[in-house]
């Protein structure tokens, strides 16, 4: 199944997750692990389209101070990431 785990194995590990965390905070983990996985995925393939195929820089067209103000637009308008703990 999953490495040398085995059925038994994979049992004991999720009846010891739900111990530690209890049955409402498993579904709240699991979708804090889905959307990391799915950034990790979005982030790899962003890297690899720009190594395969560079686009022209926008940002040399733009004065500096324009380019900082989108910069700073863009980082705000990002949502924070919901913490676990």
């Amino acid at each position: 199944m999953f490495g040398n785990l085995g059925f038994g194995e994979l049992m004991i590990i999720l009846l010891i997750v739900l111990v530690l965390f209890g049955a409402k905070r498993i579904p709240e983990i699991s979708a804090s692990f889905g959307k990391g996985i799915r950034e990790f995925k979005r982030n790899v393939n962003d890297v690899e389209r720009n190594l395969t195929e560079p686009e022209p820089r926008r940002d040399a067209q733009l004065p500096p101070a324009d380019v900082t103000a989108r910069r700073e637009a863009e980082e705000a308008a990002r949502p924070e990431p919901k913490r676990l703990i």
